[in-house]
């Protein structure tokens, strides 16, 4: 036993810093591990089906014919699609996500089996590369509903992009044993048993997964959710209509890119190579492109696109193809009759379209979608992803189509190929004015939706949105406007918002230049930054505000903890503004020598005892900057009993900031009523477990009001700490009726906003369990109750009406005693 303990005790270590390298969270691993597994194994499968229907369709048809299975995949595609939502809205999702597989293997035997009768071999061929395209639609259906269910949107950001990278490394395996496989057994009989093996090893994963993460995969159908939510239904308008388009268009065009390119190269494929040789190139094209595609996807898309930002990624495929396509012609113009000299350059830009398609856009697409409000954009995502995707294939099927029937009738030449690099060309050009009207919504949108504060995501492009906070703050845009994006900037990466506001400091207006050194003062003050603060109190800066000014001195003085204090006792004197006094003061009662702190007390304490209400708040902030407030604490009694509630308040921050714990009753109190509720609940939270114990006691207070008592729950579940957590849980077990209300809310709300939040584990879901009974219980006891008092008083009216029967209204008598019985 000892042993064994040993042996995971080193084991975990090694396991938590895999875990810390793959941006992933010990309760993800195994969910994310799962599907990981599922989706390689099933994508080993179709790409195995895929490559072998590719080779016997070219085999059976000219490449001419594939325009057709582009339209006819587009039409299943899409029914597939309405088809999928209308059984999820119908069935357990559970049951949907394990059939699919199975749905798709049995499909494929049945069009197997079929290759066997010369007879219909034919239309078997086409049948099979059609449903081999249908299975891709499902299939990336399935893996979006289960990770929808199984990971919460915090934590697919983080997991996504593990799971999806289970396609690339089946590329790889795929396509480099592909070859082997038709050396072997030869094309017929890949799809089974072979690729029908992992496609069923797949559904088994699935199955495991739904059966050991019952909760996130509810028996029920969701059309009663559905139904519920139907009233809080938002549609778009306006600019998210926009934007909402483009965002269609701008999907329906990168299939365009992709279908174009992919005609041409199986043409090109097709006059090159037989059919054994044709699903051997594209086992080992596969292969080397998997390859390409985990390095890139590894090492290379996030920090492209942290870098460059995410519409200078996604511009990249047209960028390269509008590029890439008119230097085929050029070069290979003349030599068009040579199909080797025009097929490998198709190679290179069918290599290219996949490297960029399941990489850089696959990792940025999500990113574009953040501009679309939270409860409108699953449904945008879905048709964008889903339906455009259709829509594109089967519209770039139908111009092919028209383009080869130009080129055999009307125009001059018989080669098509010239005309579909040209189309190609100019597609990869509109979709680049696609992405640029895009990026000019795409921030504006944002700013807006953090307006309205229904802002909830912090995955925004980083550099689009720094882009933005240049242009905002150098040209003329409203004072809100101007607002929004620094706070945007601010709450979504506070780290980095130093580096983009400091700069832009001293040309901005009052107001933005005290927002700005509030953002920046939020953290710890860095000397690098200087530069840009000291102008701001500088001789010349005679008309910078007060409070300007004082934020102003205070980051230069944290940021230079041993600077010469002596320059700050000329702003003690009288003559100078409250504000700059008070954050004088409270930097010598800092960092000053014993002579300057006695004088920044006497400033202070003067201050403390004015008539003047903004002095006193004023020197109030200023003490939440003091160490030691041993003889200042005199005041704060009388301070508390202020007649001004900006006092009282500011009293009450000042306690949270210094840690004052034998003040912290006085914050328990100050919750209890309205006018200072708020400023209560945020210093309580800054305290966290400081005061979980006295929150408690005022939460399980009876004889405090129901209002008073929830705030106090409600508290609780906004400090961030297990403790405050397990608070919630104990309470929720011995509690009833109202209070019991209350926790769940806050535990729900606390839960949702959790980033560690998935599904409840087995020690919590079994508490959940045992609570429903219980309340059950209640019920049926409460039912039972009620029916026997019914039928007790229907006997005892009976019984007095037999013994009143002479009374002249034993009837109405009867009555009301059957009434008070109910």
């Amino acid at each position: 036993m000892e042993l064994k303990n040993n042996w995971l005790a080193k084991n975990k270590g090694f396991h938590l810093r895999v875990l810390q390298l793959l941006n992933l969270r010990p309760e993800e691993s195994d969910r994310t591990l799962l599907m990981f597994a599922f989706y390689t194994t099933t994508s080993i499968g179709l790409r195995w089906s895929e490559d072998t229907t590719v080779a016997l369709f070219l085999e059976q048809y000219q490449a001419s014919d594939l325009p057709w299975i582009y339209v006819a995949s587009a039409i299943l595609g899409t029914v597939l699609i309405f088809l999928y939502s209308w059984l999820q809205e119908r069935l357990s999702s559970r049951w949907i996500i394990v059939a699919v597989a199975p749905f798709m293997f049995t499909i494929l035997f049945l069009l197997r089996e079929g290759l066997q009768y010369p007879l219909i071999s034919v239309v078997t061929v086409f049948l099979l590369r059609l449903w081999v395209d249908a299975s891709y639609v499902l299939n990336d259906l399935n893996i979006s509903l289960a990770a929808g269910k199984l990971f919460n949107i915090r934590e697919i950001k983080r997991t996504y992009p593990l799971v999806s990278s289970g396609m690339l490394l089946a590329d790889i395996i795929s396509g480099f044993s592909l070859p082997f496989l038709v050396l072997a057994v030869g094309l017929n009989r890949i799809i089974f048993p072979f690729a029908s093996i992992f496609i069923i090893l797949g559904a088994i994963i699935m199955a495991y997964i739904t059966r050991n993460y019952r909760q996130a995969f509810p028996r029920t159908s969701e059309t009663l959710t559905n139904r519920n939510n139907h009233h809080s239904t938002i549609r778009l308008n306006g600019p998210f209509r926009r934007y909402a388009l483009l965002l269609f268009t701008f999907f329906v065009l990168l299939q365009f890119i992709g279908v174009f390119i992919d005609f041409q190269y199986l043409t090109q494929l097709q006059a090159t190579y037989n059919n054994k040789e044709i699903a051997t190139f594209l086992g080992i094209f596969g292969g080397v492109a998997g390859i390409f595609e985990l390095l890139v996807q590894v090492f290379v898309s996030s920090r492209l696109i942290q870098r460059f930002g995410v519409f200078f990624a996604i511009s990249i495929l047209p960028t390269a193809v509008g590029i890439l396509a008119p230097i085929i012609v050029i070069i290979f113009g003349s030599h068009f009759t040579a199909s080797t000299h025009i097929f490998w350059g198709l190679v290179l830009l069918k290599f290219l379209d996949e490297l960029i398609r399941y990489t850089l856009i696959l990792s940025g697409a999500p990113l574009l979608f953040q501009a679309i409000p939270e409860k409108l954009r699953t449904n945008v995502q879905a048709i964008s992803n889903g339906v455009a995707e259709s829509v594109g294939v089967g519209v770039a099927g139908l111009f092919i189509l028209g383009t080869l029937w130009l080129s055999t009738h009307i125009l001059p030449t018989r080669d098509p190929i010239l005309m579909l690099l040209l189309q190609t060309t100019a597609i990869a050009c509109i979709c680049l004015g696609v992405i640029w009207l895009l990026r000019s919504l795409y921030l504006h949108l944002l700013v807006y939706i953090a307006k309205q504060g229904k802002f909830e995501s912090n995955d925004v492009d980083f550099l689009s949105l720094k882009q933005a906070v240049d242009k905002a703050l150098t040209q003329k845009n409203t004072s809100e406007d101007r607002i929004a994006y620094v706070e945007l900037l601010s709450e979504l990466y506070p780290d980095k918002a130093v580096h983009v506001l400091a700069p832009l400091l001293s040309k901005q207006e009052t107001y933005l230049q005290q927002l700005i050194l509030e953002v920046i003062l939020q953290k710890e003050a860095n000397p690098a930054f200087l530069d840009y603060v000291v102008p701001l109190v500088s001789p010349s800066h005679q008309q910078t505000a007060p409070k300007v000014f004082a934020s102003a001195l205070r980051y230069i003085y944290l940021a230079q903890p041993e600077a010469n204090l002596n320059e700050l006792e000329q702003y003690l004197d009288k003559s100078q503004h409250s504000t700059i006094r008070a954050t004088a003061a409270g930097l010598i009662l800092r960092q000053g020598t014993t002579i300057q702190k006695n004088v920044a007390k006497k400033t202070l304490k003067r201050m403390l005892e004015s008539k003047n209400e903004q002095e006193r708040v004023n020197a109030v902030r200023a003490l939440k900057e003091v160490v030691y407030l041993q003889e200042l604490r005199i005041y704060i009694p009388n301070l508390l009993k202020d007649n001004s509630l900006r006092v009282r308040c500011a009293v009450l921050e000042m306690i949270a900031a210094t840690h004052l714990e034998d003040y912290y009753s006085t914050l328990i109190k100050a919750l209890q009523y309205k006018s200072t509720r708020p400023v209560a609940i945020n210093a309580l939270v800054k305290l966290e477990n400081e005061v979980l114990e006295l929150l408690n006691k005022l939460a399980n207070n009876e004889y405090q009001s129901q209002t008073v008592r929830m705030q106090a729950w409600l508290t609780i579940g906004q400090i961030p700490t297990l403790e405050a957590v397990e608070i919630l849980w104990k309470n929720l077990i011995k509690s009833r009726g109202i209070t019991r209300e209350h926790i769940l809310m806050t535990l729900l709300r606390r839960q949702k906003d959790s980033e560690g939040f998935s599904r409840l584990d087995r020690f919590r879901e079994q508490q959940i369990k045992h609570l429903i009974q219980e309340e059950l219980k209640t019920l049926g006891e409460i039912y039972a109750a009620h029916t026997d008092l019914k039928t007790q008083g229907e006997f005892y009216a009976q019984y007095v009406e037999f013994k009143t029967q002479d009374l002249l209204e034993s009837q109405k008598y009867s009555k009301k005693v059957f009434a008070r019985c109910e």
